[in-house]
């Protein structure tokens, strides 16, 4: 009997491997995109969309002078070794970004050279999204891993949030007949587009913001 267990256990867990959906995560096949540093730590404009450098698609979008990630080589800002970057997912066109969940795949390092702004390539797998799913809602996410504190998006994302860490997310974009079983994973073109990585403002600083915002609306409707 416990035979039978272990092995109907066995049987499960593959089942569940296999049905996991893949993708891949390549930024400079079937299409350019690039991830940029902040300008500053204290740099918190969030800039998104393709830019004139990127292909499928191209754009106009203005990086105000801020590098790709790794653009100025090891060991010199933004150090490639420092960033970290990855997909999260779910099932469907347009699914809500609250329920994006990281691959199962770790994060991926950041490239130098003519590839600098990209990550390492690598086909990722989601436990979340089925294998040959019609269909998938992805985003980006990078951020700034030189503390070596947050090695996961679950953590950077926490991090960010309060203010500790610069990271950024991309346009969240559709991909077409997932991987996995008898479809070969996809890319991410056309689709994924560039973003820049940015610091949260500080609470305090949002809540004055919000405070003047507020108080110069009273004053004009008592005009």
């Amino acid at each position: 009997m416990k035979k039978l267990i272990l092995a109907a256990i066995t049987l499960t867990s593959a089942a569940s491997v296999f049905a996991q959906g893949t993708v891949q995560f390549n930024m400079r096949t079937g299409g350019t995109a690039h991830v940029y540093a902040p300008l500053s730590p204290s740099d918190s404009t969030k800039i998104q969309g393709a830019s004139a450098i990127d292909g499928n698609p191209s754009g106009a979008t203005d990086y105000g002078g801020r590098v790709p990630i790794g653009g100025n080589g090891l060991g010199t800002y933004p150090d490639a070794s420092h960033y970290l970057g990855q997909l999260i997912g779910a099932p469907g066109a347009g699914a809500a970004e609250s329920s994006l969940l990281p691959s199962a795949t770790a994060p991926s390092s950041f490239r130098t050279g003519t590839a600098a702004g990209s990550t390492v390539n690598g086909t990722v797998t989601f436990a979340n999204i089925a294998a040959d799913a019609p269909v998938a809602s992805f985003e980006m996410v990078a951020w700034d891993n030189s503390s070596g504190l947050y090695p996961t998006w679950t953590q950077a994302s926490a991090a960010w949030a309060s203010g500790l860490i610069a990271a950024g997310r991309s346009i969240e974009f559709n991909v077409n007949n997932i991987g996995g079983g008898s479809n070969t994973p996809p890319g991410m073109f056309p689709g994924l587009t560039s973003f820049s990585l940015y610091t949260v403002p500080e609470p305090t600083t949002a809540a004055l913001a919000g405070l003047g915002a507020a108080a110069l609306l009273i004053f004009r409707r008592r005009k």
